[in-house]
């Protein structure tokens, strides 16, 4: 795609086909704090997860966006810190396609998100001064099977003329 035509795609603003989210309840005693991040009597299959990672994010920090050609995510943004999560649905076949969404969430939102592969995703610790931490249970392995694959992920945060702008 030219520079020309990628000026010229733009998205919509709603709700993408396949993304799920669903809120986090934490159960609070006098030890601290539990809270379930998945079930499978509460998910469809196709997202079972097949690992699971933390990964911390310094504040004002932005991971993607990227997108999986295979692999879907189970985002859990529980806190530490507080995120800005955009979604373009960039699957042809979607009745979605071109469209974009926003989500605010973490430690003043606890929120689990369910990203099929191929919507392109993005997110930001928007906290001032705290790290944050976000768990993903992807329903694929990194890099496969004994880490063999290639890695399933089409980078665009490493072209300077992406489309996919926050």
């Amino acid at each position: 795609m030219n520079q020309t035509e990628k000026k010229m795609i733009k998205f919509r603003k709603g709700k993408i086909e396949g993304v799920v989210t669903y809120t986090l309840r934490k159960f609070v005693d006098d030890r601290g704090w539990l809270a379930e991040l998945f079930r499978h009597d509460e998910i469809e299959e196709e997202f079972y997860p097949a690992m699971a990672y933390v990964s911390v994010t310094e504040p004002g920090v932005q991971r993607g966006p990227h997108e999986h050609v295979d692999q879907a995510d189970l985002f859990c943004f529980l806190g530490s810190g507080n995120f800005k999560l955009a979604l373009w649905d960039n699957r042809e076949g979607s009745p979605t396609y071109r469209t974009t969404s926003v989500h605010f969430v973490g430690a003043d939102n606890p929120t689990a998100v369910i990203i099929p592969k191929g919507v392109v995703h993005a997110y930001r610790n928007i906290s001032k001064f705290e790290k944050g931490v976000v768990i993903n249970c992807p329903n694929r392995l990194y890099m496969g099977e004994g880490k063999k694959e290639p890695i399933d992920e089409i980078r665009h945060e490493d072209d300077p003329e992406t489309i996919f702008r926050f």
